[in-house]
């Protein structure tokens, strides 16, 4: 009995580049970007998220501060809620961040007053101005995490300040650094008394507020101005100096890490993925993401202009551990808000039926669109009609097992010519011959492979007409950079040259078909000229980059 003839092993080439990590998967999906102008076109200084609130109302907004005005977007819609405007006419607004349940919003401003507004009628609540205030202007307030009417201060007077909103003077004050105080934050787990600030005398202060506040509880010391302090947890945070970002642990006294993937001064720090991740921004463009496992980065994005703030916001939730990430904003020199929204869900699948269909009417083809788009849906409702229902029947009396024979898989018909020593016919069949069909590249590279195997490669291409010939010449074009399918091209080539060279004086002189024949063989020698040229200045610069490492 003969052996049953089975299909050609299909020859799949070597895998390409390393597949995407789960973070740049992750990254990626933070498309749909926004792009919404500074109403002044000054720089979008800061961009702030509220706190979680785990016992009250959670606010569904977040705040952007450029120039002289605060405004506050929805998380759900990215469209704009409210514009408080209340500043002087030469002064400009600092810090403004919303409270956690998104009824009070808090600003600084260059003028050194800061205030409390409601976010609901715009009216200024509370001004903290005059003796017992700041004189020069503050840069950073931040509403307490644990006490609702609890608020700080960081200010370029040197100082650092705890206020109520009940009362008109500072209930704590911080005094201790020797130049602007340009950034800070509470500390989480402490109950609201441990505050970190960070100053352009290149120090990072830890002052607890239930002391007299002339001395820090912790003093840290860096080689540059400190632009941005972010807390981690009780126990760490991090801080931007310069083109670096350290991050401290505050039990052993010292950095435990330092950040070096910016080439100018990083101005601002975000936590994302529920603070397994660092976002920073710099001055060269570049926002980067870091796991906080090994400070490695994991992803990044490009902006056309200096970034001097950023916000990973998350989806409102009623549980912390729920709320992912929402979206990435990203407030730039020129004035311009970038917006980036991650969709998931039916939100995602709405977004990618609504491209196709845009699509589909760019290319004419809406009616042929909205015709199968009826087909499916007509499929979906008969599936979840039937949904839950038994089709099997009673089943059989009489099971004969050991007597079913597996169903044969049909070759393809150039399978079958190969098989049948028919390789010129099977190389014509796989190769498509009109110029607007794409390649099928396993199929061909799987039957180059059977040839060679064969010895049949040389008379599978030999005697071809000028018509057979092109579709292999446009192949060739179409794969020689391709470097999985070099070899297998290489050799091809070289068959083609020495079977068709003394016929290329006749084709260049043809007006027909061969003066195409004499393009295509042109074009492939200017295809390998230009890739080698390619290959030489990338072992060029390997040597460069040798050079380097040694160095």
């Amino acid at each position: 009995m003969a052996a049953e003839v089975k299909a050609v092993p299909v020859v799949l080439p070597p895998p390409g580049p390393a597949t995407q990590s789960a973070d740049q998967t992750h990254w990626k999906t933070f498309k749909n970007q926004l792009l919404l102008p500074s109403p002044h076109n000054a720089g979008v200084t800061s961009i702030t998220v509220p706190h979680f609130n785990p016992n009250g109302p959670q606010s569904d907004t977040f705040a952007v501060t450029s120039g002289s005005r605060v405004q506050t977007y929805s998380i759900k819609t990215r469209k704009l809620v409210k514009t408080i405007s209340r500043f002087g006419v030469d002064d400009t607004a600092r810090s403004g961040v919303l409270r956690r349940d998104g009824r009070i919003l808090l600003a600084g401003g260059d003028s050194g007053i800061v205030q409390a507004f409601d976010t609901g009628s715009r009216a200024i609540l509370k001004q903290w101005r005059g003796e017992h205030a700041h004189k020069q202007p503050v840069h950073t307030v931040r509403w307490n995490p644990t006490v609702l009417t609890d608020l700080m201060s960081c200010s370029d007077d040197r100082t650092v300040r705890i206020w109520d909103l009940t009362e008109d003077s500072a209930r704590w004050t911080g005094v201790g650094h020797e130049d602007y105080v340009r950034s800070g934050g509470y500390l989480p787990g402490h109950g609201g008394n441990l505050i970190a600030s960070g100053s352009y005398d290149q120090t990072v202060r830890v002052w607890d507020t239930r002391t007299d506040g002339n001395t820090a509880a912790l003093t840290f010391k860096f080689a540059s101005p400190i632009e941005d302090v972010l807390p981690l947890n009780s126990s760490s945070l991090a801080a931007a100096a310069g083109n670096e970002v350290s991050i401290v642990n505050l039990i052993s006294g010292k950095a435990e890490h330092v950040i070096g993937s910016h080439q100018k001064t990083v101005t601002s720090l975000s936590t994302a993925q529920n603070g397994t991740r660092i976002v920073t921004g710099s001055l060269d463009g570049h926002v980067k993401v870091h796991n906080s496992a090994n400070w490695e980065v994991v992803a990044g994005f490009k902006y056309p202009a200096p970034v001097l703030s950023l916000a990973v916001v998350p989806s409102p939730s009623a549980i912390e551990s729920e709320r992912d990430d929402r979206h990435l904003a990203v407030g730039l020199q020129t004035g311009l808000l970038s917006l980036r929204t991650r969709l998931a869900g039916a939100e995602k699948v709405k977004t990618r039926e609504r491209e196709k269909k845009m699509q589909a009417l760019v290319a004419g083809e809406a009616d042929e669109y909205e015709r199968k788009q009826k087909k499916k849906d007509m499929r979906q409702g008969i599936r979840a009609r039937d949904r839950g229902k038994d089709f099997k029947g009673e089943g059989a009396d009489i099971v004969i097992t050991g007597n079913d024979r597996p169903r044969k898989k049909k070759l393809r018909p150039w399978q079958e010519s190969l098989r049948t020593g028919e390789y010129a016919r099977a190389l014509d069949l796989v190769v498509p011959s009109d110029r607007h069909k794409p390649f099928n590249a396993v199929e061909i590279f799987t039957l180059f492979t059977a040839l060679r195997h064969r010895s049949a490669l040389r008379t599978a291409l030999a005697n071809r007409s000028e018509e057979r010939l092109a579709p292999l010449l446009r192949l060739m074009v179409r794969y020689i950079g391709y470097p999985q399918y070099t070899h297998m091209i290489y050799d091809v080539m070289l068959l083609l040259l020495d079977l068709y060279s003394h016929r290329m004086w006749d084709w260049r002189n043809d007006d027909g078909e061969g003066q195409e024949v004499f393009r295509l063989f042109t074009k492939m020698r200017n295809t390998v000229k230009r890739e080698a040229e390619l290959a030489d200045r990338a072992q060029h610069l390997l040597g460069m980059v040798d050079l380097l490492e040694q160095g």
